[in-house]
């Protein structure tokens, strides 16, 4: 008999691990999931509530097909020593785990079992130990990444792969300020169709217009990294969908397509990242020669949390973090940007926000995007800044977006939320009393950031 663990890999579909034990014919799977406080704990409570409703419906799909997804809760390396004994299995089998928390779980386990645990890689379509250990930037990775070939979607286990066992453990339910979106795997397929029939083919031109991120929230970009990111759908089933469309377009829906290949090529280069780098949540990737001179002002930085910096693309991206649990990618640069160039705040402390309210959160994709915002990371760019007026002014000019989610701005004319930092003070009163005025000069801090960041280059005195 085999024991097969789930840990990101919450799904029945497209499960490399999972598949891999069936073709081992060493006997019946009996399917596993363990609520270890070691991994729960590091997540926030929006995002361990969307695990939660992925389990719970991952446990119904084992049902409808006859057999039972055993759940538990404590240290995975004691649960699993004592489910093994308890049906006297001869394998664990589960998928690879990069992120720091799960990879001290691994080894724990690893120390407890008298049983052999076999590891199959499953969240990426290229296996980064067929890539070189690192890439100056993203372009020569994807490069190279390119010339690999990826792996198919592998078929779900039929029933009489699975063990007849019962289970009346119950799955915890957290409690969240958040609407969640439906869990599971037909809730993330549907996601995944929904958004290949009819937004896929203009997603080059319309995933930084945040207007139709407000009227068209699921068209103008997938929203498929929430699912992604709990592991509701696997990545190999995306890629072929997306790939089956590519063979059918041609002229601008064919680049359109490719854009968004792309942004899934990017997903692959932080989980490359993370692989080769275990400490990339918590140190520079690229340390500059010099230190950084942070200035991580208390009062900066909850001003930041809350949406309450003055600068209007800024707040309504944190705004929407707040009601959501999602920031659009657009104002998802520049709130990272604000924060570790105007600012001077700490990448990390941003990263750990972000884990904190995201329910979207993953380790890698986190830590390797803060990492590229803060300029410590693999971007080609030594400094790169992004102006928060002039990135409104071109991807939100009648505001439509700021308008959304801060309501003090809502009946300010548009050009003047654009130029909302450049106003003089009275004038801003005049137009939204109850709206905070900017916390830094627009043109000074960008300056200091230059300056920051160049001395830390050892580029300037």
């Amino acid at each position: 008999m085999i024991l097969f663990w789930h840990r990101r890999d919450r799904r029945t579909t497209d499960n490399r691990g999972l598949a891999a034990a069936v073709d081992a014919d060493e006997g019946p799977i009996v399917p596993v999931y363990v609520f270890d406080p070691a991994v729960t704990e590091q997540m926030g409570e929006r995002k361990r509530a969307f695990v939660e409703r992925t389990v719970d419906a991952l446990r119904q799909r084992y049902r409808e097909r006859g057999g039972e997804l055993v759940v538990r809760t404590g240290p995975a390396a004691d649960v699993l020593t004592a489910l093994s004994d308890e049906y006297d299995v001869d394998r664990l089998v589960s998928n690879d785990c990069t992120d720091a928390a799960r990879q001290a779980q691994t080894d724990a386990v690893e120390a407890a079992l008298e049983i052999p645990l076999k590891s199959h890689v499953d969240s990426v379509l290229v296996d980064p130990a067929s890539l070189e250990p690192s890439y100056p930037t993203y372009s020569q990775f994807a490069a190279d990444w390119e010339t690999h070939t990826n792996a198919p979607p592998v078929p779900e286990p039929t029933p009489d792969a699975l063990a007849d066992v019962t289970d009346t453990e119950s799955i915890p339910t957290t409690a969240t300020d958040i609407e969640l979106p439906a869990a599971g795997y037909d809730a993330a397929s549907g996601r995944l169709e929904s958004f290949c029939a009819s937004g896929i083919t203009h997603y080059r031109e319309t995933r930084d217009d945040l207007e139709r991120a407000v009227t068209e929230p699921t068209q103008a970009v997938s929203r498929l990294s929430p699912y992604l990111a709990v592991g509701a759908i696997g990545i190999r089933e995306v890629w072929e969908r997306v790939m089956d469309i590519l063979k059918t377009v041609d002229g601008a829906e064919r680049r359109n397509v490719e854009k968004y290949a792309d942004e899934l090529t990017w997903r692959e280069h932080n989980y490359h990242l993370l692989s080769y780098t275990p400490t990339l949540e918590t140190e520079n990737y690229d340390d500059p020669p010099n230190e950084i001179a942070w200035r991580n002002d208390a009062d900066e930085f909850a001003a930041w949390k809350r949406g309450e910096t003055g600068y209007p693309l800024v707040d309504a991206g944190m705004c929407q973090l707040e009601r959501e649990g999602y920031i659009h990618n657009r104002p998802r640069q520049v709130v990272a940007s604000f924060l570790t160039k105007h600012l001077l705040i700490d990448w990390r402390r941003g990263a750990a926000h972000f884990r904190d309210r995201l329910l979207d959160h993953d380790p890698a994709v986190n830590a390797g995007n803060w990492q590229w915002i803060a300029s410590t990371g693999t971007d080609s760019v030594d400094v790169r800044i992004f102006d928060p007026v002039a990135q409104l002014a071109k991807y939100d000019a009648d505001a439509t977006f700021v308008r959304e989610y801060v309501p003090e701005l809502e009946s300010v004319p548009a050009e003047q939320i654009v130029e909302w930092p450049t106003l003089s003070s009275e004038r801003r009163q005049a137009l939204a009393p109850d709206y905070p005025a900017p916390i830094v000069d627009r043109n000074g801090a960008y300056e200091r950031a230059q300056r920051v960041f160049e001395r830390a280059l050892g580029k300037r005195d």
